[in-house]
């Protein structure tokens, strides 16, 4: 994919072992006509030189040795001056520095003075990635409206580590990414758009609740998505320790009873309604005012179904688009399958939570969308954000069938 005028794509090379794949990248973004500026770290000198930096680039890069150097404007003002920034082998010092807004290197200063779109592509080991800190930076990252590429799953070179989750995007994937946020998607453009998120808690007295350990992430990932196509969304999100996303209404809800109520009436002005939230299937039929004393031996506690909020909106679908998520262990096609079909969805994200790295609260997913017929797709294992995109792409593609008079939305 190539772009309609010549842009800018500021590139940063981050200390990392996977600063040696910079110039492959910096090559495919000029191939699909980006102009590029490069800022490399003085830890990504380390693995990878300069003259092969100014070579791929057609520019030579800027250092912090540069950064002093005699010139009329402040070097890290006249970069920042780009239409995308793209972080590639961000570590996670320079994560952490970005998020604690330091500007004591080019990188950072110039970071700190963007007014583009911001594209992180991480590269480091999996206990690095996966540690609280660093996950910490990233989302307050996020919450800024800083996007993400990877890091993806898979081999770590000659570390000895193995495979796992750290490897950073490979170079056509970049190219790519930068070239949608250099050419944004509008499909969605005009059209409202509601999301469920994470958990419900039904409490059982006022300081014990039945739950589960959805973290949200996929419906946050929908929702934003969503926004960036030109959506105007509602997320109604249960409890999760996410930040809520900007340009978009966030509802705060507890209990399913407060999801439904939430999500009907969101759901009245909507077109495409999409239910990613783990809702309870029981709540305490009589909850406890007070906090329940610890007894002796066995205790039972009654309880009663929620409200089937799914197959609610099914029965008064209309034109809408009506999305569900299904989790199961076996069986799961005909399952999902037989659950689209009778609550009226148009169709079900099947996901299993025994597959290793795409369970509650991971950064990847792996579904089936499957139709009520029958017919199914089988995704391969994709961040959360590009199972949106797909989500998304295959719901407008339902709309767009069931709304003729709005072909011109579709995405072509």
């Amino acid at each position: 994919m190539t772009i309609p005028s010549v842009q800018t794509a500021l590139v940063i090379v981050g200390g990392s072992m996977a600063a040696v794949k910079a110039p492959s990248a910096l090559r495919r973004l000029r191939e699909a006509g980006v102009q590029t500026r490069v800022i490399a770290t003085g830890a990504a000198l380390q693995f990878v030189t300069p003259l092969s930096l100014a070579t791929a680039a057609d520019h030579e890069p800027a250092t912090d040795q540069s950064w002093f150097a005699a010139q009329p404007q402040a070097q890290h003002l006249t970069l920042a001056r780009c239409d995308v920034a793209v972080v590639v082998g961000a570590s996670a010092d320079l994560l952490a520095r970005a998020a604690h807004g330091r500007a004591d290197d080019l990188a950072s200063a110039t970071l700190l003075s963007v007014r583009a779109p911001v594209l992180w592509v991480p590269a480091m080991n999996q206990a690095m990635w996966t540690h609280p800190a660093v996950q910490a930076n990233v989302e307050r990252l996020r919450g800024w409206g800083h996007h993400f590429l990877g890091p993806v799953y898979g081999a770590f070179g000659s570390s000895g580590e193995g495979m796992g989750l750290g490897r950073m995007a490979e170079p056509e994937q970049i190219a790519e990414e930068v070239t949608r946020l250099l050419r944004p998607l509008q499909d969605l453009a005009g059209l409202r758009v509601v999301v469920s998120a994470g958990p419900t808690r039904e409490y059982l007295d006022p300081v014990r609740f039945i739950s589960n350990p959805s973290s949200g992430k996929m419906g946050f990932a929908v929702a934003e998505a969503a926004r960036d196509r030109g959506a105007q969304v509602t997320l109604v999100s249960g409890p999760v320790t996410l930040p809520d996303p900007h340009g978009l209404s966030t509802v705060h809800i507890g209990s399913a009873l407060e999801l439904r109520d939430a999500v009907l009436e969101a759901a009245q002005q909507a077109d495409l309604v999409i239910m990613t939230a783990a809702v309870a299937d029981y709540r305490a039929a009589q909850p406890s005012g007070e906090k329940q004393a610890k007894v002796a031996g066995e205790v039972s506690i009654q309880l009663t179904p929620n409200p089937d909020i799914l197959a609610e909106l099914g029965q008064h679908k209309g034109g809408r688009v009506l999305v569900g998520f299904a989790m199961e262990t076996h069986a799961g096609v005909e399952r999902a399958a037989a659950k689209a079909q009778r609550k009226n969805a148009d169709f079900i994200l099947l996901n299993y939570p025994t597959q290793e790295g795409t369970a509650f609260g991971g950064d990847d997913n792996q579904v089936t969308l499957v139709r009520p017929d029958g017919g199914h797709e089988a995704w391969p294992r994709l961040s959360k954000r590009e199972v949106a995109e797909r989500l998304l792409t295959e719901a407008l593609r339902v709309h767009a069938e069931r709304h003729p008079d709005r072909l011109s939305a579709a995405p072509s």
